[in-house]
C-alpha cells in the first residue's frame, strides 16, 4: 500500500510535489537542498555541484560546463555569451543569424559582408528580387533608370557616361 503524507509544518514544493525539508536532498550526494539552489533533471533534484559534474552540457566555444542559460544552435550547446557573430562578436541572443562558410553572422554584418548591393540604391538585392546586370554592376529593375529624367531603362537601349545610365534622349544632350 502507498502511504500518503499530508505535509504539516514547513514544506517545499518542487517538481509538482510537496517535500518535507529533511527529505528534500540531492539525488546523488544526499546534501540537503532546503536552503540552497538546486536543479531539476530527469525527474530528480540535484545540488549545483552534482548537476555540473553529471549533467551540465559543455559549451562548444569555451569547452566549459554551462550552469546558466543554454543556447542550442548548430546542433551544439553554447553559453549565451559564447554564441556570437563571427564579425562583430556580439551575442545573438534570440536574434536571427545567417551562415556563411560555416560561421554565424548577425543580420547587419551578413548584409554588409556578403550581400550583392544595388548600384542604384545601395540596398541588398535579395532572393526573389528582379535585377539587372549592366555597366559592370547589379541593379534592382526599378533602380536602373536614366540619371537625368529617371525613366526606367529596363529592356530599353541605354548609354553610359561616368558610370551612370542615360536614356537615348539624354545621352548626348546633357553633361552628367
Amino acid at each position: 500500500d502507498t502511504v500518503l503524507c499530508f505535509p504539516r509544518g514547513p514544506f517545499l514544493v518542487a517538481m509538482g510535489r510537496s517535500w518535507h525539508p529533511e527529505e528534500f536532498n540531492c539525488a546523488y550526494c544526499k546534501t540537503s537542498l532546503a536552503d540552497v539552489c538546486f536543479v531539476e533533471e530527469q525527474n530528480n533534484v540535484y545540488c549545483e555541484r552534482c548537476y555540473e559534474q553529471f549533467f551540465a552540457p559543455v559549451c562548444a566555444k569555451c569547452n566549459t560546463k554551462i550552469m546558466g542559460e543554454v543556447m542550442h544552435a548548430l546542433r551544439q550547446t553554447w553559453h549565451t555569451t559564447c554564441f556570437v557573430c563571427a564579425a562583430c562578436k556580439k551575442p545573438f541572443g534570440n536574434s536571427l543569424f545567417h551562415m556563411e562558410d560555416g560561421e554565424p553572422y548577425c543580420e547587419k554584418d551578413y548584409v554588409n559582408l556578403f550581400s550583392t548591393k544595388c548600384h542604384g540604391c545601395d540596398f541588398p538585392v535579395e532572393a526573389g528580387d528582379k535585377f539587372i546586370e549592366a555597366l559592370g554592376h547589379t541593379w534592382h529593375d526599378t533602380c536602373f533608370i536614366c540619371a537625368v529624367c529617371h525613366v526606367n531603362l529596363e529592356g530599353q537601349p541605354f548609354y553610359s557616361k561616368k558610370d551612370k545610365p542615360l536614356c537615348k534622349k539624354h545621352a548626348h544632350a546633357i553633361n552628367v
